[in-house]
């Protein structure tokens, strides 16, 4: 459409300018001024169509019957000049912008104009004017089809785009009823466990303060109850990601370092460095989920009596660092094969086009996590 309406400017130039060349001149007075006239209505009317909006019938309408008006006018005052060619335009406007019921009157008029003009004012042969008006209906026909093809490929996309958003729709339905299906797994299997653990330390813990059971035996009861209260927790906070609750962040990391520094003894802190910027829910929640898992790790295989969180916000990413430290130089030993928690924190960090390392070190072990920002 950029392409016609540049050749409709160069076509209304070419109008002007040999209008303006041909006899009679543009003037004030007489036919002059009727040239005059005929060449700023051809202007009016052909820029008029192209600014006004093609659901503004009234101005479509008085847009294109101003240039045929004009055209047919400059065709009596001026035989041998280039009104004509604002027929051919008009028709075309008719065809591309103009309303549906506009077309067929516009047409008529214009060919009758210039039959009428063309043999009364000019004198020409029948043949030349028959020619003329073939001229003119093809135009019609052709800007007709190229702007009922638009109007299919309009169609075409609009449909596209429906049918990917119902695509689209259709997935996000399938995840989430996918999500609160495991949902419902997890709350009936997992939860009911652990709660039913916790009911059980829970006795166990007043049967030992009941039967005055050694200090160490009461200690690990109650450490016990103390792990099993945060794994129900972590289940029900799982249960909630599933069902589209808050996701965990960054902001929970001290929590999670002061409970963990709590229930194993071990002294453990916390250090951000740079300003802090929004991330991602994912990005988010694969930063809680690998300083959760490391610390879950640290506990399970580490002789550690210090452990390092450094969280930093890096121009190009967030970086995640968790670092244990044993006595003697001694901290986590690297399990022969790696466990299922590191290989799902590294797949959720390539996911994101991050990186997840976890290496021993010579005082103890570190995972080390890069996400994009």
């Amino acid at each position: 459409m950029r392409h016609l309406r540049l050749l409709g400017l160069g076509l209304l130039a070419l109008i002007e300018v040999t209008g303006a060349l041909s006899s009679p001149r543009p003037g004030f007075s007489g036919d002059h001024l009727g040239v005059l006239l005929g060449l700023v209505g051809v202007a009016i009317g052909l820029i008029g169509g192209q600014r006004a909006p093609k659901d503004a019938m009234a101005a479509q309408a008085a847009s294109i019957g101003a240039l045929v008006a004009s055209s047919v006018a400059l065709m009596w005052l001026q035989p041998n000049g280039p009104g004509f060619l604002g027929v051919f335009l008009a028709v075309v406007a008719a065809a591309l912008r103009g309303p549906g019921s506009l077309g067929a009157p516009v047409v008529v008029a214009a060919l009758v104009g210039q039959a009428l003009v063309g043999m009364l004012a000019g004198g020409r042969p029948v043949a030349s004017v028959v020619l003329d008006e073939l001229g003119a209906l093809a135009f019609y026909v052709v800007a007709l089809l190229a702007r009922r093809l638009r109007e299919g490929q309009d169609r075409a996309e609009q449909l596209l785009m429906e049918l990917e958003q119902s695509r689209h729709a259709q997935a996000e339905a399938a995840v989430l009823a996918e999500r609160q299906r495991l949902a419902r797994e997890v709350h009936d299997i997992l939860a009911h466990s652990l709660s039913g653990l916790v009911l059980q330390l829970e006795t166990a813990k007043l049967m030992a303060a009941r039967d005055r059971v050694g200090p160490d035996l009461a200690e690990v009861v109650d450490r016990s109850l103390h792990l099993a209260k945060a794994g129900f927790e972590e289940a029900r906070r799982a249960i909630g990601l599933l069902r589209d609750d808050e996701l965990p962040g960054p902001e929970r990391l001290q929590a999670l370092v002061g409970s963990f520094a709590r229930f194993t003894g071990c002294d453990c802190t916390l250090d951000v460095a740079g300003p802090e910027r929004s991330l991602s829910s994912e990005a988010r929640l694969t930063l809680y989920r690998v300083a959760q898992e490391a610390l879950t790790n640290v506990r399970k295989h580490a002789e550690a009596d210090r452990v390092e969180l450094h969280l930093c916000y890096e121009p190009a990413g967030t970086r995640l660092t968790v670092e244990d430290f044993g006595p003697n130089g001694h901290g986590q030993v690297s399990p022969g094969k790696e466990g299922y928690g590191l290989t799902g924190m590294r797949e959720r960090a390539e996911l994101l086009g991050g990186e997840l390392t976890a290496t021993a070190t010579g005082t103890g072990f570190r995972v080390d996590l890069w996400v994009p920002a």
